[in-house]
């Protein structure tokens, strides 16, 4: 607890407002509270607003723009926005759940649905904790602050993105590739990261506050005067960037739950769980998974640390967790799953020691530097049957 206010009293706001073309909903209310932040260390907060009623959320982070933490903890806030439905709108639906009246823009002006922290807590909160418990030099920032500054990743040692990162900009996905290529190491907690591409617009609150997503080139009148910037998936034209050439890992379906199954016990980030070839971690995997699919770019080496059976609509597959090394020295970790964060804390169906023990491994190796010195990866893509 770091803040508290007095009673403050509340009031009818105004309905949600919703444009007619792209079916973005702005809340348009006025302002209840002003709380001034600038006391409180550099992390993540949840203001809790107390009602006879019940209780809600609204995220905050804290950010250091000056410091050059070893470890930068990224909170997807673009993902947040984009399957929040305050409003009866969001990228995926509209009311009566109908994916025709779907928003092709979101805004940032409106509250969160449900909890307020209803992605915070499952995809988010575990890594948060961790790092805090470990006692390492971090510092936070949103998706948003990574489109607006990304020069600043390469001033730290590893970055994390966390549990389920979809939505990337343009300036966030040559931002971390470009830190990566400096040296940075990153870890992905989820699977699905940097998925969709999107653009950014000001609200009439400020910059940056209306996520852009058409799903299809066709369909964005950017497209073709400025391709870079269609808002398709990154793998698709008409500037085709598949995100396994940043993660290592290739989306590829949902959804599923399986256990996940050890392909490497002697992996460096393993050190400690007692693993062994063969064992599995029950509720692992799920509900979306990424693998290892050299059809699209892939890095060199590349070592597959799980390989874990899934079916998904029908189809025999497998969900990878693999780790390759970059020419600038920088490590990367992909988990090839969604629920790898909730093992952490919360528990899905229970926390998990050996996942704790994983990640503890990773974050604190990483904030050590470039891992490929220490840690370069194996290629054993071969003795799990991945081929060319």
């Amino acid at each position: 607890l770091v803040w508290t206010s007095p009673p403050t009293p509340g009031g009818v706001q105004r309905s949600a407002q919703i444009a007619s073309t792209t079916r973005m909903v702005t809340a348009g209310w006025n302002p209840s509270l002003t709380v001034a932040t600038s006391s409180w260390p550099p992390g993540t907060y949840l203001l809790k607003l107390v009602v006879p009623e019940g209780q809600s959320y609204v995220p905050i982070t804290v950010r250091d723009d000056a410091g050059r933490s070893d470890l930068l903890v990224v909170h997807a806030v673009t993902t947040w926005q984009a399957y929040n439905s305050w409003g009866d709108h969001d990228l995926y639906d509209g009311p009566r759940a109908d994916p025709a009246l779907r928003s092709t823009k979101v805004s940032f002006d409106r509250p969160y649905a449900g909890s307020g922290a209803d992605e915070f807590v499952p995809n988010e909160l575990g890594v948060v904790a961790t790092a805090e418990r470990l006692g390492l030099d971090v510092s936070y920032a949103t998706d948003i602050d990574l489109h607006q500054q990304p020069d600043l990743l390469a001033t730290h040692r590893a970055i994390t993105f966390l549990g389920h990162d979809e939505y990337w900009s343009l300036e966030m996905r040559n931002g971390v590739e470009a830190a990566r290529d400096a040296g940075t190491n990153l870890v992905f907690f989820g699977a699905n990261s940097a998925y969709r591409r999107i653009r950014l617009e000001a609200s009439a609150l400020g910059p940056d506050r209306v996520v852009v997503n058409y799903r299809s080139a066709a369909a964005d009148p950017l497209a073709r005067s400025d391709p870079q910037r269609a808002t398709t998936s990154w793998r698709e034209p008409p500037a085709a960037r598949p995100e396994s050439a940043l993660t290592g890992v290739f989306y590829e379906c949902n959804p599923v739950a399986a256990a996940g199954v050890v392909a490497d016990p002697d992996a460096w980030m393993l050190a400690g769980t007692g693993l062994t070839r063969g064992q599995t971690i029950p509720g692992l995997v799920g509900s979306e998974y990424d693998r290892v699919n050299r059809y699209w770019t892939t890095p060199e080496p590349i070592q597959i640390v799980l390989h874990s059976p899934v079916t998904c609509k029908g189809r025999a597959s497998f969900s990878d967790a693999a780790y390759y090394t970059a020419a600038s020295g920088a490590g990367v970790f992909a988990t090839g799953t969604n629920a790898w964060i909730c093992h952490l804390v919360i528990g899905c169906p229970a926390v998990d020691d050996r996942i704790v023990r994983i990640t503890e491994n990773l974050l604190r190796d990483f904030v050590r530097g470039p891992a490929a010195a220490r840690h370069p990866a194996v290629d054993n893509t071969a003795a799990v049957g991945i081929t060319p």
